[in-house]
């Protein structure tokens, strides 16, 4: 019996049942986006876009497999659908910053029905530097600043921004096989750091910059004037600011090697701090075992907190994406009988 009534769920059905919800209903547009992480990131951006009129459903590629990834996304039908539209939300990578140089890359700029975060991945979101401080203070209940956070990402940002452009430069003419992802990454990432002296890391890091700018140097001997006119359109047509540098990166790098290697010990000394208030002002054992148990239950991985942050909507990458999104409404809304306007 069932099986007969798949074999009835064609097109035709779904059209049929399409037309016989009320002409006043939501449209709905299905977000296809590339893996389970994403699915509550893109909730957190398209829910506040949705009106009486349109509503977004966040899923992942396919219903049928477990199928996962931007080229997943990217494969589906998009755009109007049975009454519905589909559209793909995905991490820009280094697509957008080669402007048409590939063919994804087109792809992604072409589509009114492509979402992308301009900044590499959700990641580089997760870790937005005006929001690092609070996640701490969510992460250990600890208020004091250990350092400043948003400075020290500032001046990470300045420091490989040249190495970044020939980073983006080696992917856009053709010679990633000799200057890769992998092998930018290495060099600008780190699993040590002394949050008492955190210009250590920085002096290291800008040593292992220069040196790796020589040796592209020398290997590409004639990429001088192409290096330069990249760097310029990066800057100012693209508006990518080299104190926002770490926004571009690959986002797992950012996270587990630079991100986090830094959070984790300032955490670790907020921690230890507010144990060592508890027990200084606590007036008996009992007292002293009560407060640390409940502080210790109250705290939470800083990992998860980065994912619960919103601040990164007041960053630069993230307006563009609106203005797409709210493109991407109005021209939806249209087609909706009676719509308002978005």
């Amino acid at each position: 019996m069932a099986k007969r009534l798949q074999e009835h769920l064609n097109s035709t059905y779904v059209e049929l049942a399409s037309r016989l919800r009320p002409k006043n209903a939501a449209r709905k547009i299905v977000a296809y986006v590339e893996s389970y992480d994403d699915v509550f990131f893109w909730r957190s951006v398209l829910q506040d876009f949705e009106t009486d009129r349109l509503r977004f459903e966040v899923m992942l590629p396919s219903r049928r497999t477990l199928s996962k990834g931007k080229k997943a996304a990217l494969m589906n039908q998009l755009g109007p659908s049975l009454g519905d539209f589909m559209i793909a939300c995905v991490d820009a990578d280094y697509d957008y910053l080669m402007q048409g140089a590939t063919q994804i890359s087109r792809t992604l700029l072409a589509s009114p029905y492509i979402l992308h975060t301009y900044a590499y991945a959700i990641e580089n979101y997760q870790c937005y530097a005006p929001a690092l401080h609070t996640a701490c203070v969510m992460s250990t209940l600890n208020d004091r600043d250990i350092l400043s956070i948003e400075a020290f990402m500032e001046q990470y940002s300045i420091i490989i921004w040249p190495l970044f452009v020939w980073s983006i430069w080696a992917h856009k003419y053709g010679h990633a096989s000799i200057y890769s992802i992998t092998d930018f990454t290495q060099t600008i990432t780190f699993h040590d750091i002394n949050p008492w002296h955190p210009e250590n890391v920085l002096e290291h890091l800008r040593t292992r910059v220069n040196k790796q700018i020589g040796w592209l140097q020398r290997k590409f001997p004639k990429a001088k004037d192409t290096y330069l006119k990249l760097r310029k359109s990066l800057q100012e047509e693209l508006d990518i600011r080299p104190a926002e540098t770490y926004l571009y990166i690959q986002g797992h790098a950012l996270m587990d090697g630079v991100v986090l290697p830094l959070l984790n010990p300032v955490c670790n000394i907020l921690r230890r701090e507010r144990e060592k208030e508890i027990s200084q002002l606590a007036l008996h054992g009992q007292q002293k075992q009560n407060e640390l148990s409940s502080y210790r239950h109250s705290q939470s991985p800083i990992d998860l907190m980065l994912r619960k942050g919103t601040t990164f909507k007041e960053s630069a990458p993230y307006q563009k994406l609106r203005k797409d999104i709210e493109r991407l409404t109005e021209k939806i809304g249209k087609k909706v009988p009676n719509a308002p306007a978005a």
